[in-house]
């Protein structure tokens, strides 16, 4: 099997096939299915290979307790419900 990827490989101390590479690159996305790997470095050291692997960052939503709710943002609040939160005690760490 082929995978298609944007993914840069990288080989040191040996030489290693296309195919070998994409399997290893396999592997690691039937372990973690939610990855998207930019590179991909391969050290070979006889028998063995270390694979060292980076993957693009996730858009990570902040979700905060305020007033009770989950919120990611406070757009879509009435008036009385800002004047809450403002009116809150904010504890610093």
């Amino acid at each position: 099997m082929t995978i298609k990827t944007g993914a840069k490989y990288h080989v040191r101390g040996g030489e290693m096939s296309l195919a070998e590479m994409q399997q290893y690159e396999m592997m690691l996305k039937e372990k973690y299915p939610e990855r998207i790997f930019t590179e991909m470095t391969f050290t070979v050291d006889g028998d063995y290979v270390d694979v060292d692997y980076q993957y693009d960052t996730v858009p990570f939503d902040r979700i905060r307790r305020i007033t009770g709710y989950l919120v990611g943002n406070m757009t879509r609040w009435n008036d009385a419900k800002r004047a809450e939160e403002a009116d809150r005690v904010k504890h610093g760490i």
